[in-house]
């Protein structure tokens, strides 16, 4: 609970899209679809992944991790909220809105970094295709894993404590429909240059650099694909890596627009539709990106659902 001018803040209000009431019964059910063909989407992959011994190569392996996190993120930014307008209370606990933006956060960071790791793996595929089952092992995928889950997990703590430590004011009104870092950074009622000197360095780490190191890695493997003669061995090429380019556009085109905006651009209604792309929208193409791009994913898909089906009617 946080403390001000001797009120103790047990509980945020979210205003969510109250300011539009005739679209918010049309927001909640695309918000829903959103997430019901998110869970859906992603799990399959998941599956595919794990069952398809064809997709037990690292591309795949980082891939249902990707899924997982889409999962996770997608769900502690939109299941309140849709909790919230059916219950019809727009509120949360202190402590419930510390773990969604939390776990908002930790996800998000860490798609960051895999993002930029399946592009590396992409590079090493292509440029080094017979050193790449040695660089690529089963150690240092899990430990690239890891490491991706623990720096996500690790930013994310550093900046919901900095925020929630702060004085904040009023009682306790977010202009968001979630506990989304930059709306409750507006509540506060002491200094936060610090806080916000320390998101930048955070922000700047899990973006921007990201972002150089894959175009670092599609330079070289254009490069690469330019120089094979065949066009059949250039049309193996592009499939994955079009469907990682499409999703890192997706992705990193959503959170620059939120995070490294100008200070003087302050539009929040702007922003809860940009971060409801940001959460919804992305998580649920992920796996429908490389579903039509990735002919494996797709016969692996058709594999699953005959073996289901050839057992339900065995049964």
């Amino acid at each position: 609970m946080d403390k001000t001018n001797g009120i103790v803040i047990s509980n945020f209000i979210f205003l969510g899209f109250t300011h539009y009431p005739k679209v918010e019964i049309t927001i909640f059910v695309l918000c829903l679809l959103m997430y019901l063909i998110t869970l859906l989407g992603n799990s399959i992959l998941i599956l595919v992944s794990v069952l398809d011994s064809h997709l037990h190569t690292p591309m795949y392996f980082f891939l249902s991790n990707l899924s997982c996190l889409d999962i996770w993120y997608t769900s502690s930014a939109l299941t309140p909220m849709l909790a919230n307008f059916i219950s019809g209370r727009n509120t949360i606990s202190f402590s419930g809105c510390a773990a969604q933006m939390y776990f908002s956060l930790a996800m998000g960071s860490t798609e960051c970094v895999f993002l930029s790791v399946m592009a590396y793996d992409r590079y090493v595929a292509i440029c080094n295709p017979l050193r790449y089952p040695i660089i690529m092992n089963k150690k240092i995928c899990v430990r690239i894993a890891a490491g991706s889950w623990v720096t996500g997990s690790f930013t994310a703590l550093v900046e919901t404590v900095s925020v929630l430590q702060l004085s904040l004011c009023g009682s306790g009104v977010i202009n968001h429909f979630t506990c989304e870092i930059l709306a409750v950074l507006k509540l506060a009622c002491v200094d936060t240059s610090k806080v916000q000197l320390i998101m930048l360095v955070i922000t700047v780490l899990l973006l921007p650099m990201p972002m150089l190191l894959i175009c670092i890695s599609y330079a070289f493997i254009l490069s690469s694909v330019l120089r094979i003669s065949s066009l059949d061995g250039r049309s193996k090429a592009f499939p994955t890596c079009a469907a990682h380019l499409s999703v890192v556009v997706l992705f990193y085109g959503t959170a620059l627009s939120m995070y490294l905006k100008p200070s003087t651009m302050d539009s929040q209604e702007i922003d809860k539709f940009i971060a409801l792309a940001y959460a919804g929208l992305t998580p649920m193409l992920n796996p429908i990106i490389y579903s039509l791009r990735n002919r494996e994913v797709k016969v692996a898909v058709k594999k699953l659902l005959v073996r289901n089906s050839l057992c339900a009617l065995s049964v």
